[in-house]
C-alpha cells in the first residue's frame, strides 16, 4: 500500500533571441509615467535636494571667501 516515486521531467523554456522584446513596458508611454512620478512626488524631491543644493552653495561662497581672504 506504498506509493512509489514517480520521476518528474522538468520543462524548460526558451525563447529565441530574435523573439524577445528587451523591456518593452518601461518605454512604454514614457511622458506620461515621468509627468505622474514628478507631480505625484514634487513635494518630498523638493523638500530633499533644497538642504542639499543649499549647503553647496554655502560651501562654494565659504571657499571662495577663504581663497580671497588669502590673497594678500
Amino acid at each position: 500500500m506504498g506509493k512509489t516515486p514517480v520521476k518528474m521531467r522538468a520543462v524548460v523554456y526558451a525563447l529565441s533571441p530574435f523573439q524577445q522584446k528587451v523591456m518593452p513596458g518601461l518605454w512604454k508611454d514614457l511622458p506620461a509615467k515621468l509627468h505622474h512620478k514628478v507631480s505625484e512626488n514634487w513635494l518630498s524631491a523638493t523638500l530633499l535636494l533644497a538642504p542639499l543644493i543649499a549647503v553647496r552653495m554655502y560651501v562654494d561662497d565659504y571657499q571662495e571667501k577663504e581663497k580671497l581672504a588669502h590673497r594678500y
